[in-house]
């Protein structure tokens, strides 16, 4: 594997970042880089993740996207480091008489929103343990490869929290709304092998393997499709899994087909299987992305 760190996030709040981001190939991967602290999150991770997926996204060389974290754990959850007070935004709420406060919005929130926005498949490589933030962190990716040791801890409850990071809208369409509440409600830590059942991972590799698994799936998903239909199949999947009628899914259908349907990949991608070649997609996501929804 072929990398070259990226400088992103080096202009946060701190000389060091708390991510890297690498490139193999048409892959570029994300790695959360607090090794010491079990890749524990923080306000300036959300931040560098974030302007890691705008440039990613902005990239037309970036095919798909692999997110893991170096050392033994995936991500260990929120930083504790303040103690009790860890998660009391009350400090930084303006109160006015007779007025509702503006609640802060919820940092794990920030960053699955953008991940559910992305432009490019999404696959996490979960090397090791993951709770609260660091499990959910991943419900807006792709697909998810586990190592054998890695676990799930939904333990929001038994911290006094709820889940957070829009987890109560991915989770129950990952795995269903009875598993969903099993798990958040119990605050259980859930293994690997029923997090394969029950659907939230869809393979378990070795260790030493669950990088190289996780690109070698991101680079099948992307290898034979159209960069812009890709885009385009990713938002339409997920945006309507929570559409309230089949109806909205086929306005939304018909748009991108009628878009689609006039491009110069759809007239490559029939003559390249007419001729029985490789195709050579002409548009690129960073210019041609019709407007959908």
């Amino acid at each position: 594997m072929t990398s070259d760190t990226s400088d992103v996030g080096r202009k946060s709040r701190q000389d060091q970042p708390t991510i890297t981001v690498e490139r193999d190939g048409e892959i570029a991967i994300f790695r959360l880089n607090r090794p010491d602290r079990l890749n524990a999150f923080t306000v300036q991770m959300r931040e560098e993740l974030c302007a890691a997926f705008d440039e990613t996204d902005a990239d037309d060389t970036v095919r798909a996207v692999v997110l893991t974290g170096n050392g033994r754990a995936f991500c260990a959850g929120a930083d504790l480091e303040a103690g009790g007070a860890t998660f009391d935004a009350s400090s930084v709420v303006e109160s006015d008489a007779g007025r509702e406060p503006e609640i802060p919005a919820d940092e794990g929130g920030k960053l699955t929103l953008r991940m559910f926005a992305s432009l490019k498949p999404i696959v996490v490589a979960v090397n090791g343990p993951s709770a609260g933030v660091g499990v959910t962190m991943t419900l807006p990716a792709d697909v998810r490869i586990a190592s054998e040791d890695a676990k799930f801890g939904f333990v929001f409850a038994a911290r006094g929290l709820v889940p957070e990071a829009a987890s109560s809208w991915f989770l129950p369409r990952l795995v269903g709304l009875p598993t969903a509440l099993q798990w958040t409600i119990g605050a259980k830590m859930v293994q690997a092998d029923e997090a394969l059942d029950r659907g939230l991972i869809q393979q378990i590799v070795p260790k030493d393997q669950v990088l190289e698994t996780a690109i070698a799936v991101a680079r099948e998903m992307t290898a034979n499709s159209a960069p812009v239909s890709a885009a385009l199949t990713r938002q339409l999947l997920w945006r309507m899994a929570g559409a309230p009628s089949p109806l909205d899914a086929h306005r939304a259908d018909s748009k991108a087909i009628f878009y689609r349907g006039q491009s110069g990949d759809v007239y490559e991608g029939v003559m390249s299987f007419l001729e029985k070649r490789p195709a050579t997609y002409p548009n690129t996501v960073s210019a041609d992305l019709p407007e959908i929804f």
